[in-house]
């Protein structure tokens, strides 16, 4: 196959995936407001109220979320097209172990963002609602608080690759499973800093919830790459 058939495949592979995305995004924005409803669950019970603080607020809030969610939902397109054309490339090794990674990444990706949104999310908004009880009177802009929700399940998603990456680097000869478990007292101390850098709050208690899964899924990786025999 000519450079030219491969630029022509790519451009039809790179259609495909938009056109997913896009139709996901219409088809989210169609559900937008049942879909803010989900996402403002955590806070619904504790009298937490939201308000358009401008014009259009709300719209352009619907069209974030809309767009978050269609990425999501797109997304099993994009890596399947992204699959499909560089599989003609590998060797037989490196195919046999793409499900694998295929498949883990994607458990992890939408494990963080179920976890995120059931036990990070809820236990850091009710840090903040607690801490103002009595003080102030809970009004939150509906921008900033889906801004808040979003980045936490997506940036928890991705932090949730870490077997993922882990794995890659032992097949690929650099970095051995001993060596990942010699290492856990300075992984104790990053997954705590990754924790507070990924969490948009400042809670210790969000970092915390983060920081451990964190570290676990790490020493399952560290374990995995050594039972493997890299």
């Amino acid at each position: 196959m000519s450079i030219f058939d491969h630029l022509e495949e790519l451009r039809q592979r790179i259609f495909v995936s938009v056109l997913a995305v896009g139709a996901s995004i219409l088809g989210c924005f169609a559900f937008s407001k049942e879909l803010i409803m989900i996402l403002e669950a955590p806070v619904k019970t504790q009298g937490v109220r939201f308000l358009q603080l401008a014009p259009g607020e709300f719209f352009f809030t619907t069209l974030k979320v809309s767009g978050y969610c269609g990425l999501l939902l797109g997304s099993p397109v994009i890596l399947y097209e992204v699959i499909a054309f560089v599989l003609p490339g590998l060797t037989k090794s490196e195919r046999r172990f793409l499900g694998p990674i295929v498949l883990g990444s994607s458990v992890l990706f939408y494990a963080g963002i179920t976890f995120s949104y059931l036990v990070l999310t809820p236990a850091a908004l009710n840090f903040f609602v607690t801490y103002a009880e009595g003080a102030v009177e809970s009004l939150w802009s509906i921008d900033q608080y889906f801004e808040f929700v979003l980045v936490l399940m997506f940036s928890t998603g991705l932090s949730f690759q870490v077997p993922v990456i882990q794995f890659l680097l032992g097949q690929l000869g650099l970095v051995p499973g001993d060596q990942m478990l010699s290492i856990w007292r300075y992984v104790v101390v990053g997954a705590v800093v990754a924790a507070a850098i990924v969490t948009p709050s400042t809670d210790p208690l969000t970092q915390i919830l983060l920081a451990a899964p964190l570290l676990g899924l790490y020493l399952g990786g560290a374990w995995m790459v050594k039972l493997t025999g890299r």
